[in-house]
């Protein structure tokens, strides 16, 4: 951010043909808008933060941080001004949006008065009375370096900005700046994650499955697993202390960890006494000990193998404290396995239990992030909620429910399994 060019009544020529930009290069533009896959998106702090402090800063009563669509601009944070959607060719953005191609070296514009330039003086919140009259405006780039929106501070009287104030408008710039590229990276890193979730596992003849995870953020630190071994299931449910990217990180770690040191153990003991699903954690938590240790860190997790010709599950329960069995006649049963989390302890060790599903019986495994939805994060209530849903989808269904009534503070993950009725 280099130059700021700032222009003064009396001496502004500003028409439509600053706001053009070529059609090819506006198609790569709007292109860019949605990699960020910001537009529509829920408000969040580290925006409004920024034009918080715009206003605080420099004493007047609007800020925004926003995106130019094709047709219109969209706000991600709006400070001071009703405005959610605003017509593209009402805007005095759409210049600034386009000065970042034909100035690139000083894109800021500062206009002390638009209320004096034709082209602006006809927009609704520019015209009249009470309007707004002072403008600075900075583009923000997206994929490609394409200019997608803009972060803008106004003023309904006229005004100039001094040295210092000029220099903390680059500076807030840059924040918004910033929070964009992490944007960005964010919708990336939680793109891969996704990809990382098991496809579903199809038509198990004899049992109902469901599985999901929603992040509280755009990426998180749970997550779910399940595969077919040579006699059944295989299923995992894990939660990474923290948020954020750091703890998705080590989410993908723990994920691949554990698949590899299970199948292995699969492969070996196919033809053999069926290992102790405790030495599969053992293994991970003693390959991943510098790993937890170096990022003070833990996860907890259920990891469990089903035997589908007679519903009998083994399991290790390592700190989770989240697997419940509900009986057909709806009486629920939580599962104590007894186990820290992997990372705590050096060299610990975990041994496995074992439970019969029989017909119409349903294993449920869930986060903790599922307790924070529920009344008083009452465990009890949460069993109460479960004894009234005897299906897998039901289990699902009453899950998301929670989740769209009750923002989450924490990623809510899930896994199902119930097997038929007999006959």
């Amino acid at each position: 951010m280099t130059g700021v060019e700032v222009e003064r009544p009396g001496r502004v020529a500003v028409d439509e043909t600053h706001a053009r930009i070529d059609p090819d290069v506006e198609e790569a533009r709007l292109r860019a808008v949605e990699q960020l896959n910001l537009l529509d998106s829920d408000p969040e702090d580290r925006f409004a933060q920024i034009t918080r402090m715009a206003k605080a800063v420099f004493g007047v009563p609007m800020s925004t941080v926003s995106l130019l669509d094709r047709d219109r601009q969209w706000f991600k944070a709006v400070d001071g001004i009703e405005l959610q959607n605003q017509p593209r060719e009402q805007t005095v953005c759409q210049v600034t949006v386009a000065r970042a191609y034909t100035r690139p070296a000083d894109p800021a514009l500062v206009i002390e008065d638009v209320s004096t330039i034709p082209f602006f003086a006809e927009i609704p919140q520019i015209g009249g009375e009470g309007g707004i009259r002072f403008y600075a405006g900075y583009p923000l780039y997206g994929p490609g370096g394409h200019p997608v929106g803009t972060f803008c501070v106004y003023d309904t009287r006229p005004r100039q900005l001094t040295a210092d104030q000029l220099a903390a408008f680059r500076e807030l710039a840059a924040w918004a700046q910033r929070e964009i590229e992490n944007s960005d990276d964010l919708e990336r890193a939680a793109k891969v994650q996704r990809q990382l979730l098991p496809p579903p596992l199809g038509v198990v003849p004899g049992y109902a499955i469901e599985a999901t995870c929603l992040p509280a953020f755009a990426v998180g630190g749970d997550f779910y697993d399940h595969y077919r071994c040579h006699d059944g299931l295989v299923f995992t449910v894990a939660d990474v202390m923290g948020k954020g990217l750091g703890a998705a990180i080590l989410t993908a770690t723990v994920r691949s960890a554990m698949r590899a040191a299970s199948r292995a153990f699969d492969a070996v003991c196919v033809d053999t006494p069926e290992h102790d699903l405790g030495e599969v954690v053992e293994t991970v938590a003693g390959q991943l000990a510098e790993d937890f240790a170096g990022t003070e860190t833990f996860a907890t997790l259920f990891h469990a193998r089903l035997r589908t010709r007679d519903g009998h599950i083994d399991y290790v329960d390592g700190g989770h404290g989240l697997a419940t069995v509900r009986r057909s006649d709806g009486h629920c049963t939580v599962l104590h396995g007894g186990g820290l989390p992997i990372g705590i302890l050096p060299e610990d060790t975990w041994r496995s239990a074992a439970v019969d599903l029989g017909p119409g019986d349903m294993l449920v495994i869930a986060s903790d992030g599922l307790l924070d939805l529920v009344a008083g994060g009452d465990a009890f209530e949460l069993l109460r909620i479960l004894s009234g849903t005897s299906t897998p989808a039901a289990v699902r269904r009453k899950v998301e429910e929670l989740v769209a009534s009750l923002p989450p503070v924490d990623d809510v993950t899930l896994v199902a399994i119930r097997r038929d009725d007999a006959g």
